[in-house]
């Protein structure tokens, strides 16, 4: 173990000293602070970058022997820290952390934009029949269940009855709330056909933000019971806390309830100013095309933002989070760690919480909860 932090230490000093542009590489490590919004954002946009989907097989295999090399050691004299970054970049879009197998293109988190983004313009289509509204639910709550499922954690495997127990909540929530309020609009006598037409490009928000609630609860509701995991500042278990799943259960929600709204709210609002326009009314067969670049560029704004909302480590005053008592002052510091997964669908990945060390830590096994005192 010491040699190979030896050999890595050694690898990024030889790194470091022939490149000043980029901050110092660290393996697994991401390259912009997380302590910020924007160092978050930048790095969503790492991980979203759709250039990456067109990296060749022998450009993979090149970044991951880089890696490699770096992890041992035995990096070749003038690699600077951008050309290491560029390599866990693009390691990190392709394969999968846990198998080291490469994600099926659609499925990957830079992939999410282009092949989702087809899937959101047939959710604003307007004038939408029954059939195409239970279709374009259906398809998006499927493309997000395949996401989640090439994306899950593969070190602690969660059971398929979990998964299908998520997708088929989240798809009759969203058709159910999709159809139903569909229903509701046409049946409104006092809206002009305009007036109706508008409103119905509004429906599919409140539809997928439901679908997302409900694939939360239904994937991770054990988390609540069972508590999420407590570590000291080395990464050791210690205990779990339930109060710590609800904060990371609730911000998980309030993430995915953010994604959608620009993107399934702000096209309709600003094609419905482009359609008034001289060109697109002298001009419908242009209105498709439109309507696609829109939600592409509410797509790529959305999901970045959305996602780097909350830190993935959260700090909070020691126990007095976890309603108990809050414990010596080494020990008011409490971060707990989560990964929300995608905010459109439901990845079940185990968050932590993160104390740090101190002579009282081993005695922290469960942070109680307000019954328990």
């Amino acid at each position: 173990m010491a040699d190979t932090a030896t050999t890595a230490s050694a690898a990024a000093a030889s790194a470091a000293n022939t490149s000043t542009d980029a901050p110092p590489f660290q393996l697994g490590k991401p390259r912009f602070q997380q302590t910020s919004f924007y160092g978050r954002f930048r790095h969503f946009l790492d991980i979203i970058d759709p250039r990456t989907l067109f990296v060749t097989e022998r450009r993979l295999r090149e970044a991951v022997q880089l890696l490699e090399d770096y992890k041992h050691g035995t990096l070749r004299p003038g690699v600077t820290n951008e050309q290491l970054w560029s390599a866990q970049k693009i390691k990190q879009a392709i394969l999968h952390p846990d198998t080291n197998e490469k994600i099926f293109m659609p499925f990957r988190m830079s992939g999410y934009i282009p092949f989702g983004t087809p899937i959101v313009v047939g959710l604003l289509l307007p004038n939408q029949t029954l059939a195409s509204t239970v279709f374009w639910q259906w398809l998006n709550q499927s493309h997000n269940a395949c996401v989640n499922y090439a994306n899950r954690n593969a070190t602690k495997p969660s059971p398929a009855s979990k998964f299908i127990q998520g997708y088929l909540g989240a798809v009759i929530s969203a058709v159910s709330i999709a159809v139903g309020l569909n229903v509701l609009v046409q049946k409104a006598n006092k809206f002009t056909p305009a007036t109706r037409l508008l409103v119905q490009r509004f429906v599919p928000f409140p539809a997928v933000a439901s679908a997302n609630i409900c694939n939360v609860v239904l994937m991770r509701y054990g988390e609540l019971e069972e508590g999420i995991d407590v570590l000291d500042g080395d990464g050791n278990l210690v205990g779990s806390s339930k109060i710590a799943a609800r904060h990371a259960l609730l911000e998980t929600a309030l993430t995915r309830v953010v994604l959608p709204m620009p993107i399934l709210v702000l096209p309709p609002i600003v094609m419905s100013m482009l359609e008034k326009t001289a060109l697109l009314q002298a001009r419908p067969r242009l209105l498709l095309p439109v309507q696609s670049l829109v939600c592409l560029a509410a797509f790529g704004l959305a999901l970045p933002l959305a996602i780097s909302l909350f830190p993935q480590m959260s700090e909070s005053p020691g126990c007095d989070s976890c309603g108990g008592d809050p414990g010596p002052p080494h020990l008011r510091e409490v971060i707990f760690k989560r990964h929300r997964g995608l905010p459109c669908g439901g990845l079940p990945l185990s968050p932590a919480v993160k104390i740090p060390n101190g002579p009282d830590a081993r005695e922290i096994r469960h942070c109680p909860s307000p019954s328990q005192g």
